[in-house]
């Protein structure tokens, strides 16, 4: 496989092992335990798919793979929110 055929495959997958950890995210607590093990869970994989494709790090993709990490993750999310339809009136107590 060819360097940038490597890096397209990366992207991409971090953007598609992304998606359900974002989905999870988002019906998470902020800041809880739950939710930073949401956030970072995706990082070994994508750090061990790296290494398995020979990729070596190079600080020019960071920007590349940190912008489909972070895509995957609100994507997830907006699924969810989609997923559960409009939010419900409150009622006056």
């Amino acid at each position: 496989m060819t360097p940038a055929a490597a890096t397209g495959t990366l992207t991409a997958f971090a953007f598609l092992v992304n998606l359900p950890f974002g989905w999870w995210r988002a019906g998470l607590r902020k800041l809880s335990p739950a939710w930073f093990l949401a956030v970072h869970a995706a990082v070994p994989l994508v750090i061990g798919v790296r290494l398995s494709l020979g990729l070596p790090f190079r600080w020019l993709w960071v920007p590349l793979y940190a912008a489909a990490y972070f895509s995957g993750q609100a994507v997830g999310a907006r699924l969810r929110a989609r997923a559960a339809g409009p939010p419900r009136p409150r009622r006056a107590a």
